[in-house]
């Protein structure tokens, strides 16, 4: 995958689907933290382009690295963009984003690298490995984050409009 922009795709998606129980910017924050290694290994030239992080053990300990520090971070951010009413991002909620974020960040780039051995040490077998190609993986994720995008924002009107209904009972819809 190119770096973390593509895999903002499915984490729309979950957001959607997920609204207040999912936090996009905590997401978003492990998948910069997933590219860290890589981006090392292309400024430097040496390394695994896609090693220890990109395993699913790795991905665990990058959840928990990035639930820790995307959490304050995100925080830090919505306050800045003075949007305190998603204040605060709740532990369970960052832990559940860092853990997708870096769990489908591994599945995606499984699929498009094969140097991804998602399984390691266990196994060095990269099983899902050209299961579709990468232009169908793109639009994957490209089309999953249009859908996140329209699915969060009809679903956020609908709740605004209940929300609404609710506060003045005696008006007609």
């Amino acid at each position: 995958m190119p770096f973390t922009p593509i895999h903002m795709g499915p984490g729309l998606l979950v957001k959607a689907l997920l609204q207040g129980s999912f936090s996009l910017m905590v997401f978003g924050w492990t998948q910069i933290i997933m590219d860290l290694q890589p981006l090392i290994v292309l400024y430097t030239g040496e390394g695994s382009m896609h090693g220890f992080t990109h395993t699913y053990i790795g991905a665990i300990l990058i959840a928990a690295v990035s639930a820790l520090t995307g959490k304050y971070a995100a925080e830090f951010g919505l306050r800045l963009l003075g949007l305190p009413r998603y204040l605060p991002i709740s532990w369970p909620v960052a832990i559940l984003s860092a853990a997708i974020g870096s769990t489908s960040h591994v599945l995606l780039d499984n699929i498009m690298h094969a140097d991804v051995v998602p399984f390691a040490p266990f196994t060095a077998s990269n099983g899902l490995y050209g299961v579709l190609s990468i232009e169908t993986l793109h639009k994957v994720c490209l089309y999953s984050g249009l859908l996140g995008a329209g699915l969060y924002f009809a679903v956020s009107h609908w709740l605004g409009r209940v929300a609404r209904r609710s506060r003045c009972p005696g008006q007609m819809p």
